[in-house]
């Protein structure tokens, strides 16, 4: 189980900002492992409550809020990271639990007994809250990313663009789904993510940033597309 605490800035910029803070980024910090030319593809599966508890929390500004999710870099892949991410303040506190490709199928389908099969405590509090509140896959959102990281205080810096979702397959795993744009692909979220306090040279990277500071919820924009209640 890993574990991170940090604050957590998100930022709306065009693509042509996104460009040219990528080439000021690549001349200075260190890129993650898994970039490529072109990033790297994430891919989500939300869980919510029947009653969509966690989506209008996060849309009323809950000061304490959460987000259940299956995540995967490669739907070929032999796993998946099942991530509780809660807002606590102006920190967000991750958890993340690999599980095997097995046990996240039968989480999607609504089957959380292979929790309680798992040694860490970790995976037994997952089990009760999704169990205890009916939590049930909601949503899928796919997207681009473009890495950096700052090895110094642990600053990470993520550059998402492409971003889509569906609501009518929660097949985590398939090669190919088909997917709705959901964000204007004119535009792009950066999100700064530090502990304690963000470097003075980071800090100019950024520049004049601060001004689209924003609040945007992947999983919100993709429930605003595909909301259907109850489902």
């Amino acid at each position: 189980m890993r574990e991170v605490l940090r604050q957590e800035k998100k930022y709306l910029i065009q693509q042509a900002q996104g460009m040219a803070l990528n080439h000021r980024l690549q001349q200075v910090l260190h890129q993650d492992d898994h970039n490529g030319a072109q990033g790297y593809v994430v891919r989500s599966l939300y869980f919510d409550t029947l009653d969509d508890q966690d989506l209008f929390e996060k849309e009323f500004g809950m000061e304490i809020r959460r987000k259940v999710r299956l995540r995967v870099y490669d739907p070929r892949g032999s796993f998946a990271l099942l991530e509780l991410k809660q807002k606590q303040g102006d920190y967000q506190r991750k958890r993340s639990l690999r599980l095997s490709r097995q046990e996240a199928q039968r989480l999607i389908a609504c089957d959380y007994t292979p929790l309680l099969a798992r040694p860490e405590p970790f995976a037994a509090e997952c089990y009760a809250l999704m169990q205890t509140r009916c939590y049930r896959p909601k949503t899928i959102v796919e997207y681009r990313r473009k890495a950096f990281v700052v090895r110094e205080n642990n600053i990470r810096l993520t550059f998402d663009h492409q971003i889509d979702a569906t609501a009518s397959s929660f097949a985590l795993f398939a090669p190919h789904l088909a997917l709705t744009p959901v964000f204007p692909r004119s535009h792009g979220v950066l999100e700064v993510k530090f502990n304690g306090f963000l470097l003075s040279y980071v800090k100019e990277l950024l520049g004049d940033l601060e001004k689209s500071q924003t609040s945007v919820s992947k999983y919100v924009l993709a429930r605003s597309q595909t909301y259907h209640p109850h489902l």
